[in-house]
């Protein structure tokens, strides 16, 4: 008999314990669900700080590449007959 009571006891404990962890779960939702989250750098900006860093990447590697590595100046890069002179020497290692 004593044994039914402790069951019984085991099982209200256990009930009471659930009971508390689902209000514990509630209250966490409905604390999640009344502060919307804010971020710090929106989305777009984000999205125009990687292409901004992109772009300002293919600038450094050109100067870099035509300045340091090659013989040129590095301001060189930014003329149109720099490039017109790489197309031609490209198009003609093609043949």
């Amino acid at each position: 008999m004593a044994n039914n009571h402790e069951k019984v006891n085991q099982t209200s404990e256990r009930k009471d314990i659930a009971t508390e962890e689902a209000k514990q779960t509630n209250k966490n939702t409905e604390e999640n669900q009344r502060k919307p989250k804010i971020r710090l750098i929106p989305i777009w900006l984000r999205l125009l700080l990687v292409v901004l860093l992109l772009l300002v990447s293919l600038v450094a590697g050109a100067m870099l590449g035509y300045g340091v590595i090659g013989d040129g100046s590095p301001g060189d890069v930014f003329k149109k007959d720099t490039w017109v002179k790489i197309t031609d020497i490209v198009e003609k290692e093609k043949e």
